[in-house]
């Protein structure tokens, strides 16, 4: 959660339009870039008109053509990118290097103004250096228990500083622990969201909401993580 408002804090400073891919297991240029309309290009076809089948009017503009063709201020955020494979990371590396594509049916398209790029990792592989030489780095580390409250109660407007106070002691419980996924900041207004929900809830209770993993629930019981929480 925290990355992806890294992209809508910029897009709010620079008075510009957010545009987002997010990349996932096999995405490829089709879900990236452009694809065409094949019903409409079908349909095309059988009413026998003249128009060639492969024209911008059946052209569908994917995350990073719409970048590259936005005339407005534009902040494009590559979400996840560890998620892609090393073929597709290699293809944005040439992207954001030019800022330009070929379609073969269409030419070349250039920017006609460079988009404000954010890219997010979670560092499940590491990415290549040659990308990484493009990128100013940051590392966006978890915030403080008390940091973590004042975003909880931005984001829910009227929580009890005794819920936020206490979901984020626990949240900071759990990321001492070594469990499989720790929880973010999204879980933990989640928890506190379900707590105000079923009228301040035992944390252990609702265990559920934060970890999504059999045995770090488990573990997290069985230690006693959260006694006295």
């Amino acid at each position: 959660m925290g990355k992806t408002e890294v992209a809508k804090a910029l897009a709010g400073v620079a008075g510009a339009r957010l545009i987002r891919l997010q990349c996932h297991e096999g995405i490829d240029l089709h879900h990236a870039l452009y694809d065409w309309d094949y019903p409409r290009q079908l349909l095309h076809l059988r009413a026998g008109a003249d128009e060639p089948l492969y024209s911008e009017r059946f052209l569908l503009r994917r995350p990073l053509l719409e970048a590259l063709e936005a005339t407005d201020p534009v902040v494009l955020l590559i979400d996840e990118i560890d998620r892609a494979d090393d073929e597709f990371e290699a293809f944005l590396l040439e992207f954001m290097s030019d800022f330009q594509v070929s379609i073969p049916e269409l030419g070349t398209i250039t920017a006609q103004r460079r988009p404000l790029v954010v890219v997010t990792s979670n560092r499940t592989r590491e990415l290549h250096d040659a990308l990484k030489r493009r990128c100013l780095y940051h590392w966006i580390d978890y915030p403080t228990p008390q940091r973590e409250a004042e975003i909880v109660r931005a984001r829910l407007p009227g929580v009890p500083d005794e819920i936020a106070e206490r979901v984020c002691g626990a949240v900071a419980r759990l990321r001492g622990e070594e469990l499989y996924k720790l929880p973010g900041v999204g879980e933990t207004i989640a928890w506190a969201q379900a707590l105000l929900a079923l009228d301040d809830a035992d944390l252990d209770e609702t265990l559920g909401v934060v970890l999504k993993v059999r045995e770090d629930i488990e573990r997290t019981r069985e230690r006693g993580v959260l006694h006295g929480a």
